[in-house]
């Protein structure tokens, strides 16, 4: 099973939500579960943090060409080479996503999601609303193992939704 987290990078990643990251990929990590993600600083480097302590493995897709870029706590790093469209490579390489917080590149991601047919489960993140309509594209949830219990539970079962 692969779970893919997705949010804000470094630059726009708060401390509570790479806390809350850390523990996601803590969680995943006990499940069982391979975690993806995009590779790089905030969100993404606490969920692969989080794996790392718990002795599990997270596979960063990085949006170039170096690997020096992944943040330290990867098992593995793919570079893309293709820069935000690499998003799509996360969405499609995971079997369920946990949200955690958001910007333009999470939201692109949750929409790749349901496009796609790949549940999302979000923790700090807002619902996605384009044109004053509310898209069902995320369950909000309110704890980190509520987040990884759902995206385990679709993983296992093999639920992919046509978008």
């Amino acid at each position: 099973m692969q779970i893919g987290v997705v949010g804000p990078g470094a630059a726009e990643a708060t401390p509570a939500r790479y806390e809350l990251a850390r523990q996601v990929g803590n969680l995943l990590a006990r499940a069982g579960a391979l975690v993806i993600c995009g590779g790089l600083g905030g969100v993404m480097e606490g969920v692969a943090r989080g794996a790392h302590e718990a002795g599990g493995l997270c596979v960063g897709i990085v949006p170039g060409h170096d690997r020096g870029a992944a943040n330290r706590y990867l098992s593995a790093v793919v570079c893309s080479g293709i820069g935000e469209k690499r998003n799509e490579m996360v969405v499609d390489s995971s079997d369920a996503l946990v949200v955690i917080g958001g910007n333009e590149g999470t939201v692109n991601e949750v929409l790749l999601a349901k496009k796609h047919g790949v549940a999302a489960f979000g923790l700090d993140c807002a619902p996605v609303v384009t044109g004053g309509r509310r898209l069902d594209a995320v369950v909000i949830v309110d704890e980190p193992a509520q987040a990884v219990a759902r995206a385990v539970a679709t993983a296992h079962a093999g639920v992919r939704r046509k978008g």
